[in-house]
């Protein structure tokens, strides 16, 4: 039993991502082209993009979830980050 725990806890240890909060998002960039663009710094995970149920379009904002804390340095590596001719 404790091993089959502790087994767990290190597969939820290995799955740990690292993330940044990406601001000033244009309202036309998809969740699938934010995933695309940051890909070329490391792999990311996850991208998190919250939409508002009211307007049904995006919050202008997101977090990219990448494996490693390289790939995020990756991304603070390259300033500026422009996506459909916006700074974000």
């Amino acid at each position: 039993m404790a091993a089959a725990s502790a087994a767990r806890a290190a597969g939820r240890r290995s799955r740990r991502l690292f993330d940044i909060f990406v601001a000033e998002v244009p309202w036309t960039v998809s969740s699938k082209e934010l995933k695309e663009y940051f890909s070329q710094f490391g792999s990311v995970q996850r991208c998190q993009l919250p939409f508002d149920k009211d307007t049904g379009f995006h919050r202008r904002y997101c977090w990219i979830k990448f494996s490693t804390p390289q790939d995020v340095q990756n991304v603070f590596q390259k300033d500026p980050h422009i996506l459909e001719g916006a700074k974000v």
